[in-house]
């Protein structure tokens, strides 16, 4: 009995950790590399280390942290939020709160699946971690275009990129932030989740 409270308890001081960490990036500038359209957030990597590490559930909590630091980030602190924020609110919180969750979600129940197959589990890092980046590029430019790519603000910006239709705009909008944050991700957040998972296990 005394093990299995032990462990809920270190579960629940780990979550409370790495909801620290994601707050912490939110709202320092380690978590975003800022742009003129589109910042690179690096806080999918302790979102994406936490689903490997404390599992999808707490993948998907994590991810919710992201989402709302993500949408308090549209009051004034990134100038593509505030500017979605204008359009819609609503849809805004929904954009910033959703993908988030399932890409954190998504993201554990992929590290189970895989380390089921793979016994060293470098491969589930590597792979979880690249497919964190590439999940919440993914879901959030999805819906974006589902939401907003037929505003005025959005059509300004897919006349800028030259592109012919929505596909090409998130291409020419994306294709640079997602690879430095994949490349990152797969890199630090793989090098960090086998150190935590290992530590883990011997706790």
């Amino acid at each position: 009995m005394n093990t299995t409270t032990n462990f809920r308890t270190m579960r629940m001081v780990q979550l409370a950790l790495f909801t620290a960490i994601i707050i912490l990036m939110a709202f320092t500038p380690i978590g975003y590399i800022r742009t003129p359209a589109l910042s690179i957030s690096l806080i999918v990597i302790p979102v994406t280390v936490g689903a490997i590490v404390l599992g999808p559930t707490s993948g998907a909590i994590l991810g919710g942290v992201f989402g709302i630091t993500s949408f308090i980030q549209c009051f004034g602190i990134d100038p593509f939020g505030v500017a979605l924020l204008g359009i819609n609110p609503i849809l805004t919180f929904i954009l910033c709160l959703v993908p988030r969750i399932l890409m954190g979600w998504l993201s554990g129940i992929l590290f189970v699946l895989l380390k089921k197959v793979d016994k060293t589990k470098v491969f589930s890092y590597a792979v979880t971690c690249f497919t964190g980046s590439l999940l919440n590029t993914i879901l959030f430019m999805s819906t974006l275009v589902l939401f907003f790519y037929n505003t005025d603000f959005i059509q300004g910006m897919v006349s800028t990129t030259g592109a012919t239709n929505a596909l090409t705009f998130v291409i020419a909008l994306v294709s640079f932030n997602f690879l430095i944050e994949a490349g990152v991700n797969l890199v630090a957040g793989g090098a960090i989740s086998k150190a935590l998972d290992i530590f883990a296990k011997r706790g």
